[in-house]
């Protein structure tokens, strides 16, 4: 009778779950009957107990069965009319939820940051500080304010749209026209409606390697194939770029090539253009992240976005998020007036409605006369910031840095070779929170610093741990 069918791909558990299940259905189980020991079953089923007990611990909170103290587990008689009735297995359902799937490490970085003890350094959240998110001062606002407010279409706000254009003239000397700018709740929200609506399920796009687009779980959802392309210091590599697009038929290709998440490279001009002219070759569109596109140390003239280069080909994405903080959610994608069209009818489909109120705060953001005075200062700070954590970095031999020209993110590779767990574990240990490269690749040999997060009140406690977990990898290396 108990004679467990394993199913590939299927959970040991779930299967002693619907054994059992059947068992009860067709009456080989009844009401009251007592079902052998955890020990007995883990014999019978050839698996550990732990399993036996995981798959009976699901049946308890079903109501299928019961624990009695004493009596061992039995089939449930005081709800047997109700157990009875089919139920949907929502567990398997939600066993295929990729936005459920959190990394353990990860898991542990937030356990940590949720404690907010003063000795846990958070460098891990990818946003600024407080201290640092520029203040404005806004004119009153009533409720009638708002509701009156009618310049919004399907595009956004077009007063917002028109300040965007407005700043990347001044910025970068080339036009992005209100009418081209589709209004987005964050840049996520914008590639989520470029793989909606751009893409289908079982195309290939190619991607930095490392990149934070490894990490997000809506490319798995959408079923869309990742291929990571090596990078060296001027960029993605375009010979391995070029071989990815022939071998795996790429339908777009995605890069951040300013102040690169995670490393913080910035892509060279030439690299820019050749990659430009390579995509153009085989008519693929190159979707630009420039989120970070405000936060630069050098001049703009160095780092001309690819939208510039070649309107026509380029998806840009952009953002003031990183400026004004997360919560205000705003993005924005710069696409040919037709597909703009489609992804704003998508949206629209998807009743996924741009509220006024960030939007309005927004311009009021962009067009107040202290905003290039703000956002000049903001940036002094997080050079100054991003200078003393690279001086530190650079200080300590095991570790090899490059100073980023601009964003907030800082890379740190590990000389002597692959990091293991149990050198992740001293991080942990050590409170000293940072994203590990196996969030972003499949390299294990580094880590992402945001270095907006170190000021100069923490710096000593950041410089003490950072010290104290070097030195306890490296006897570790040494050892081995």
């Amino acid at each position: 009778m108990w004679s467990l069918k394993k199913e590939k791909g299927v959970p040991v558990y779930v299967s002693i779950i619907e054994l059992i299940l059947s068992y009860i259905k067709n009456g080989d189980l009844l009401p009251g009957e007592r079902l052998p020991s955890e020990r007995k079953l883990a014999a019978y089923f050839q698996v550990n107990r732990s399993t036996v007990v995981h798959a009976l611990d699901e049946l308890v909170a079903l109501g299928w069965i019961v624990r009695k103290q004493g009596s061992g587990t039995i089939v449930n008689e005081g709800k047997w009319g109700i157990s009875t009735t089919p139920r949907t297995d929502w567990r398997r359902y939600l066993e295929q939820n990729v936005f459920a799937k959190v990394d353990p490490y990860t898991e542990q970085i937030e356990r940590l940051i949720k404690q907010s003890d003063h000795d846990v350094l958070d460098l891990y959240t990818g946003e600024l500080p407080l201290d640092l998110i520029p203040s404005f001062s806004f004119p009153p606002l009533t409720w009638k304010h708002f509701l009156e407010e009618e310049q919004q279409d399907d595009l956004g706000y077009y007063p917002l749209r028109q300040a965007i254009s407005n700043e990347t003239e001044k910025e970068y000397g080339f036009s992005l026209s209100p009418e081209s700018l589709l209004i987005t709740s964050g840049a996520q929200q914008a590639l989520f409606l470029i793989l909606q609506v751009l893409l289908q399920s079982g195309d290939s796009v190619a991607i930095e390697d490392p990149s934070f687009l490894y990490a997000l779980p809506i490319f798995q959802a959408a079923g869309i194939r990742l291929y990571g392309v090596n990078m060296d210091q001027e960029g993605i590599d375009l010979l391995s770029l070029e071989k990815v697009i022939r071998q795996h038929r790429v339908k777009m290709v995605m890069v951040n090539p300013s102040f690169q998440n995670p490393t913080g490279k910035t892509m060279s001009m030439k690299r820019r253009k050749a990659l430009v002219e390579l995509c153009q070759n085989y008519q693929i569109p190159i979707l630009e992240d420039d989120v970070f596109a405000k936060l630069n140390f050098v001049p703009s003239d160095k780092i001309q976005p690819l939208k510039k280069l070649d309107p026509e080909n380029v998806l840009y994405i952009g953002s003031l998020s990183k400026i004004l903080g997360s919560t205000t959610k705003i993005g924005w994608l710069s696409a040919p007036t037709s597909v703009n069209q489609q992804l704003a009818e998508a949206r629209k489909m998807m009743d996924f409605s741009l509220s006024i109120f960030p939007q309005l705060l927004a311009n009021l953001a962009l067009t107040d006369e202290n905003f290039p005075t703000k956002v000049l200062s903001l940036k002094q700070k997080l050079e100054q910031r991003g200078k003393a954590v690279f001086q530190l970095l650079d200080q300590l031999p095991e570790w090899e840095v490059t100073m980023p020209e601009g964003g907030f993110y800082i890379w740190a590779k590990w000389k002597q070779g692959k990091l293991e767990q149990k050198d992740w574990a001293i991080f942990l240990q050590e409170r000293l929170l940072i994203a590990p490269s196996f969030f972003f690749s499949e390299n294990q040999d580094s880590i992402r610093i945001n270095f907006s997060r170190v000021d100069e009140t923490n710096f000593p406690l950041f410089e003490t741990k950072l010290r104290e977990i070097t030195k306890k990898m490296s006897m570790d290396s040494n050892r081995l």
